[in-house]
């Protein structure tokens, strides 16, 4: 049986699943990571003499068992985005779709997301570069997987993970409930950037301020286009150039630093 609620009745309970599904998903990577960077800042040595890896072994030396915890790991951490897709198909809307997730425009997607990513991409490893030697960002090292057949294809798994849970949780289902319960324009673009930028402070300074100009910039295309689709290949090709690039490149170029 359910019960009817008023309007502020709903409004608290549009808050409350708000914050469940940011607990369960990258809230609680926020709250992770600040604990990681005030870690590292207190460890012995500066910050760029740290590294912060993102795609590490679960099993050295065991590659099928490593091979099965890649795989849980990246099911797993989609199951908010499954949980979002379940409330908003229960507020009434249809899903996903609501949110510019689908497969109605691919080639719209992806055109726009890569012209977004090849912006993006090279502004951000200048970035990175110029915080980490200034000495305000850990080493970033994308991925250290065994040279094994599955790594590249659990590299670019990784990646299209990463791009949907953060597109969708934190961009455009964010977006959504902060509208619905009042917030200004402005006040939901400052959340949302905020929240990106919080859960990559485990990078350093240089990864939190980065990700939340790169969120601010998110919010804007999203808000222009209705769709979310074009930011998931955008977040997704940044990944696996990175991912990808770091496998193929470290060690290799003088420029690229390594731990």
């Amino acid at each position: 049986m359910f019960v009817e609620l008023g309007e502020d009745g709903r409004r608290d309970l549009l808050r409350t699943e708000t914050l469940l599904v940011l607990a369960l998903s990258l809230g609680a990577s926020g709250v992770s990571a600040l604990i990681s960077f005030i870690g590292s800042l207190t460890r012995p040595g500066g910050l760029k003499d740290q590294a912060a890896t993102l795609n590490g072994s679960y099993a050295p030396g065991r590659p099928w068992l490593d091979l099965a915890w890649q795989l849980f790991g990246i099911a797993s951490a989609l199951v908010p985005v499954l949980l979002v897709a379940h409330l908003l198909t229960r507020e009434g809307a249809p899903g996903l779709r609501v949110l510019g997730f689908d497969r109605t425009r691919p080639l719209w997607d992806l055109g726009r997301g890569a012209l977004v990513a090849a912006g993006i991409g090279s502004a951000g490893l200048a970035f990175y570069l110029g915080a980490r030697a200034a000495g305000f960002n850990l080493t970033v090292v994308p991925e250290a997987l065994p040279d094994v057949w599955w790594k590249f294809p659990v590299l670019i798994l990784s990646a299209i993970q990463n791009a949907v849970v953060e597109e969708v949780i934190v961009l455009a289902y964010l977006l959504r409930r902060l509208g619905q319960l009042g917030w200004s324009p402005m006040a939901a673009l400052a959340a949302s950037s905020l929240l990106r930028g919080s859960y990559h402070l485990y990078q350093g300074i240089g990864g939190f301020i980065g990700n939340v100009v790169m969120g601010a910039v998110f919010v804007l295309a999203y808000r222009r286009w209705g769709r979310v689709g074009p930011l998931v290949a955008a977040h997704a090709l940044l990944d696996i150039v990175a991912f990808g690039g770091y496998a193929l490149l470290a060690g290799k170029v003088g420029w690229l630093p390594t731990p």
